[in-house]
């Protein structure tokens, strides 16, 4: 029974996270498609998305919980400046240098979130999502090998900075049991929009924006977020953030058909190496999850 149980727990946070990760890899396209500064996208998408999420935890008030106590009130906050600061650095990044760039740095996310883990949480890392994440990165090292003569330094710092932070968020969230998560993503998007708004002319932008920001703040980034803050609670958090490699691909695929992005080659063969590790890791995993205890 506790087989079963600990089984069914693990392909439900394998399902969240791989939903999560492919709505979210619609980002970047949306992005290219506004067509405003990085300052007024994220002004946009953060009071949207504070807005959105703050009148479902009204909604589901008799279901929301706050955090109990002042350690998980501390928990709540960091995790919502955090993933504040984060949509602040994504949507510069993708505004300062190539789709490919930011989600390939972002790629590794994994490395950083195993360390916080190990550090912090004393996770202990399964030999096969050990060998994953060193495939994954050298699947990256050599994605990112083709843009080396880039000029794009800004974009590329703020992609690293992201995806260590992400790495914390994603290891906070591993204690994130005892309160409800939709008021966090609320302050988070509150962070977001204040930390822009000295900067933002949100009130300038073209009819059209408008429209791309609001599929991005009040749908595309909500329900991914839900989706990828809800993840590590079945899974762990090395292993969450491994499915954001997914965004690696499928990010620049959808640029490159809606603004003709171009892709570099290295892109579709080092993105096969991730992607086959992806899948390999998790079937392993799952088959051991469903062998008896001896």
């Amino acid at each position: 029974m506790v087989c079963s149980l600990t089984y069914s727990e693990h392909q439900k946070g394998i399902f969240i996270a791989a939903c999560g990760v492919f709505i979210l890899s619609f980002d970047a396209m949306l992005i290219r498609l506004a067509g405003a500064s990085a300052w007024d996208i994220a002004f946009w998408r953060g009071w949207l998305m504070c807005a959105t999420f703050t009148t479902l935890s009204l909604l589901a008030r008799k279901q929301t919980v706050l955090p109990p106590n002042a350690r998980s009130w501390q928990l709540a906050l960091a995790v919502a400046l955090l993933y504040g600061i984060n949509t602040l650095l994504f949507v510069y990044s993708i505004s300062h240098t190539s789709t490919a760039n930011t989600v390939i740095i972002l790629a590794s996310s994994p490395l950083f979130s195993a360390l916080f883990s190990s550090l912090f949480l004393k996770e202990k890392l399964k030999t096969s999502t050990l060998i994953t994440m060193l495939i994954t990165f050298c699947g990256v090292i050599y994605i990112f090998a083709g843009s080396l003569d880039s000029l794009h330094w800004k974009g590329d710092l703020a992609a690293l900075i992201l995806a260590i932070s992400t790495g914390a968020v994603l290891t906070l969230l591993r204690r994130a049991h005892n309160f409800s998560i939709l008021p966090v993503i609320a302050l988070s998007g509150a962070v977001a929009g204040l930390l822009s708004s000295s900067q933002a002319n949100p009130l300038s932008l073209p009819p059209q924006s408008y429209i791309w920001l609001g599929i991005m703040g009040i749908f595309q980034i909500p329900v991914a977020t839900w989706l990828l803050m809800r993840a590590p609670r079945y899974l762990p958090s090395a292993e969450v953030s491994l499915f954001l490699l997914i965004e690696t691909i499928l990010g620049p695929i959808w640029v490159w058909f809606a603004v003709n992005e171009q892709i570099p080659e290295r892109t579709f063969l080092g993105g096969a190496i991730i992607l086959s590790a992806i899948a390999l890791n998790s079937v392993l995993t799952m088959r051991q999850r469903t062998k008896p205890e001896s």
